[in-house]
């Protein structure tokens, strides 16, 4: 029986189509407001962790003041992602996993340079500094998070790519085994 997979119980034409199906489930899947917000943790606990310890660093200023604006921004920056990722899902709905680095580059400076309208004001206001001064940290903020938002988004699509595509292939190899009853 050629074409036919003992183990799977289906042949390579079926399997195929399977695997198609598979990958369109994937690129048509939208993320829920649990994903989304998984999605802006992740991502804010791990710029917290980079940039609380480098901010005070590099502008002298104690870790608490600026673990606090970082703290304070980071929550803002939460909010303002679901809004902004849900809007930009909306308008490129495309596969994840197969966004190329401008599409990438487009997203990340979108939404980095909305987010300094909204972050200047408050570290001025956090830090007692002028709106210029402010402008040079949003800077050097701006200069941290452009490329790693473009790194960690990359990395949570390939990864979130792969969770479904196992869960698609454990669904379709036990609705085959249950077929084989």
């Amino acid at each position: 029986m050629a074409g036919f997979s003992q183990k799977r119980g289906i042949n390579d034409k079926e399997g195929s189509l399977r695997m198609k199906m598979i990958k369109s489930e994937y690129a048509m899947q939208k993320k829920t407001l649990r994903e989304r917000i998984f999605h802006a943790l992740g991502f804010e606990i791990i710029a917290l962790l980079i940039c609380a310890p480098v901010g005070a660093w590099v502008l002298n200023k104690p870790l608490f003041d600026i673990g606090a604006l970082a703290l304070l921004l980071s929550s803002v920056a939460m909010i303002w992602n679901m809004i902004y990722n849900a809007i930009f899902d909306g308008l490129w709905p495309a596969d994840r996993v197969k966004r190329r680095l401008p599409l990438r580059m487009a997203h990340a400076l979108g939404f980095e340079g909305g987010f300094i309208f909204i972050g200047l004001p408050l570290a001025a206001w956090m830090l007692n500094i002028t709106l210029w001064q402010a402008l040079v940290v949003e800077i050097g903020f701006f200069l941290f998070f452009l490329p790693y938002t473009v790194a960690y988004n990359w990395c949570y699509d390939i990864l979130r790519g792969r969770i479904i595509r196992r869960r698609a292939i454990n669904a379709c190899r036990m609705s085959a085994h249950s077929r084989l009853r």
